[in-house]
């Protein structure tokens, strides 16, 4: 139950911020010597931030009409990466770059190109200056973040930074984006688990769904209020210093 209780926390604190889910739910996983195969599991922690994003812009989802074209715009940025994503699995590759060597460079590499994004001084609106070439060029980047480490909402925010949104308006593509890149990930297990026909939800599911739901929420409205008054900066060296710890593993 404990492993459940913090693979949860960490789904839930991490997803949102550029620091990547992925690669502290292996490094968690790897401390705790927990294997997570669980698939229930996998789609419980990864619906619970999927709620939580939807519950998050709720008033622009159900006011999806006269937001269409922004919608539209983040189904295109999605598409390169759950493309991609699929062709990694199928190919058998994405469990290739689940190793802590890989994680080590991604998180310092892509920290540091975090930093270098963040000078840019000229602040876009989402609504306004959000074009069709935007969301390709964040769509592509995004793709990166199927190696571990990197950070889909690090890896976003980065390249919309570059594209010179503020740093408010990078986040909010960046959560929007993750909508379709949650429900394909949900999606995608269970699939897997029907055709493996071992569908098995316990209260362990419902927790870890719960939890990462309630964090992820929490995550959002602070994340989004702290970037009014500061600068992605911290992010950038606690990547620096996770990265070397890592490689001292």
């Amino acid at each position: 139950m404990l492993e459940i209780i913090l693979l949860s926390i960490t789904q839930g604190i991490t997803e949102f911020l550029p620091v990547s889910s992925s690669a502290h739910l292996i490094l968690v996983s790897k401390f705790i010597n927990f294997n997570n195969d669980n698939l229930t599991l996998d789609i419980s922690l990864h619906f619970g931030s999927l709620l939580a994003v939807l519950f998050f812009f709720k008033k622009e989802i159900l006011n999806f009409l006269n937001n269409k074209s922004l919608f539209l715009k983040i189904i295109i940025a999605s598409l390169p990466t759950i493309i991609f994503g699929y062709l990694l699995v199928k190919l058998n590759i994405i469990d290739q770059l689940r190793n802590i060597n890989v994680i080590g460079f991604t998180t310092i590499f892509f920290g540091l190109l975090l930093y270098i994004s963040d000078k840019s001084k000229i602040n876009k609106n989402t609504v306004n200056d959000f074009k069709i070439k935007d969301s390709i060029y964040i769509g592509f980047a995004q793709t990166l973040s199927l190696i571990p480490g990197v950070s889909r909402s690090g890896i976003t925010i980065t390249c919309a930074r570059f594209l010179n949104f503020n740093r408010v308006e990078s986040a909010k593509i960046s959560f929007l984006l993750s909508i379709p890149t949650l429900l394909a990930v949900c999606s995608y297990n269970v699939v897997k688990i029907v055709q493996l026909n071992n569908l098995q939800i316990t209260m362990q599911n419902f927790l870890g769904m719960i939890l990462s739901f309630t964090f992820s929420l929490i995550v959002l409205k602070i994340f989004i209020n702290f970037l009014k008054k500061f600068s992605l900066i911290v992010f950038v060296f606690y990547r620096i210093l996770l990265g070397l710890l890592i490689f001292t593993i």
